[in-house]
């Protein structure tokens, strides 16, 4: 499967499906972006069952304001709409396996259970 471009206006309905979508945080300028790129559409090819996505940094400031993108490349990964992993650095292709098997082998049972305790502390934490 090929990588996509995200926008503003679809990648909340992207990284909230179901599955794993991993987003690379890139700009056209930036060089370690460029040399992470083919990095990303190799795992892209190798994984189709995984939506692969790029959010340009320049087109879309507000996104990546929102997103709290500091630093580029980062690669945020999502499984079944959470958030589970964000790293500022382009991966070399072995690193970037080792994050997906990572996210791949996720109890997300174990993982919605956390944020379900997490939630309900909150509000005595206040």
């Amino acid at each position: 499967m090929a990588t996509r471009e995200l926008s503003a206006q679809d990648f909340e309905s992207v990284v909230t499906a179901p599955g794993i979508t991993l987003v690379d945080w890139w700009a056209e300028w930036c060089g370690p972006c460029r040399a992470f790129a083919p990095v990303f559409e190799a795992a892209s090819e190798a994984h189709p069952e995984i939506t692969f996505a790029k959010v340009d940094t320049e087109a879309e400031q507000a996104l990546s304001g929102a997103a709290g993108i500091r630093s580029i490349p980062t690669l945020m990964a999502f499984r079944d709409g959470v958030l589970v992993f964000a790293q500022p650095g382009a991966l070399p292709a072995p690193a970037l396996e080792q994050v997906i098997s990572a996210v791949e082998g996720l109890d997300m049972e174990k993982v919605f259970a956390e944020l379900e305790k997490q939630e309900a502390e909150a509000p005595q934490q206040q």
